[in-house]
């Protein structure tokens, strides 16, 4: 079944009625725009005491990345746990924002959170993929207190060039997907040498969260201009690294998630943040490239392991 998308106010609605499991929630940023959130389990009495899980995606993707891990975790068993992912500006179900400039971390840092204030999260645990941990190195400055533990999936202090490299050629690719079917096939092309562990299903989850279906066609559900950045981006020059900041993370709970075929984030690199945080969770993921599917080849055991009683 299509999610079909004629406009944003209906697909909220079409999109809960499809997927299920969460509540839509919707909060302003500082300067004006109107963000969106899923939150799953926020009004289960049986999360009381225990901490929520945010999740943060990527460059381009949307809250959509987590669902079937936050399904998992906000009706699991005994300790069930509330999850909340963000869209940030300009991606999925969030306003696009008319000044491309905001389109950066400290941006985007601010308003996550503003999203936790105005969702009650007052401290939790976190999720970061790629463009999300970068993000959380961020927080860990403006505001810790928000930080009880920290996931980093596949991103740390170091951004490896040729990981970037992939990234700009995946987003200049001029190939336009007419259908979903096409939309899956896609993704293969560009991501199976790396994502190996992947099943047909899994393809047909990754095409729907990555895609939406707008004005009867589908296309990547975030503002043109954010990829328009990463085309600009000059890979000659150095990229700037987050030591200082990832710092600032080791005073708590932290794991690293690595995907064993990615070009983003080297094992170098996963040893100087072990040498500077000697007590670090770090996984390694068989069949998985930038960035691995949190739901996916016992991912979720080994976050639940993590958080454990937090």
């Amino acid at each position: 079944m299509p999610l079909y998308r004629p406009d944003r106010q209906e697909a909220w609605r079409l999109t809960q009625d499809y997927e299920g499991g969460f509540s839509s929630r919707t909060f302003h940023t500082h300067d004006g725009l109107k963000l969106y959130a899923r939150d799953y389990g926020y009004d289960d009495p049986r999360t009381a005491g225990r901490a929520a899980l945010v999740c943060l995606p990527g460059l381009t993707r949307n809250s959509r990345d987590f669902h079937q891990l936050a399904v998992l975790l906000s009706s699991q068993g005994e300790k069930p746990r509330r999850v909340v992912s963000f869209d940030y500006r300009g991606r999925g179900f969030s306003d696009w924002d008319e000044d491309k400039s905001h389109y950066n971390l400290l941006v985007e840092a601010d308003d996550v959170i503003a999203g936790c204030a105005a969702l009650g999260i007052e401290s939790a645990v976190f999720l970061g993929t790629s463009r999300g941990g970068l993000t959380l190195h961020l927080i860990a400055g403006m505001r810790p207190a928000l930080l009880k533990a920290v996931i980093l999936n596949d991103i740390g202090p170091v951004i490896e060039g040729a990981g970037l490299a992939q990234i700009k050629a995946y987003l200049n690719r001029g190939e336009k997907p007419r259908d979903w079917h096409e939309a899956v096939k896609l993704l293969q092309d560009i991501h199976g040498r790396a994502f190996t562990a992947l099943t047909e299903q899994d393809w047909v989850d990754m095409a729907y969260a990555i895609y939406a279906e707008i004005d009867g066609k589908v296309v990547g559900d975030f503002d043109p201009a954010i990829a328009q950045q990463m085309k600009d981006l000059d890979l000659s020059q150095p990229v700037q690294t987050l030591w200082q900041q990832f710092d600032a993370l080791t005073a708590i709970p932290l794991m690293v998630i690595r995907g064993e075929n990615s070009a983003l984030l080297s094992e170098v690199t996963i040893d100087e943040m072990r040498r500077r945080h000697p007590r670090l969770t770090a996984l390694t993921v068989a069949g998985h490239g930038h960035a691995p599917i949190v739901h996916l080849s016992g991912i979720p055991d080994a976050i639940l392991r993590f958080i454990g009683d937090l």
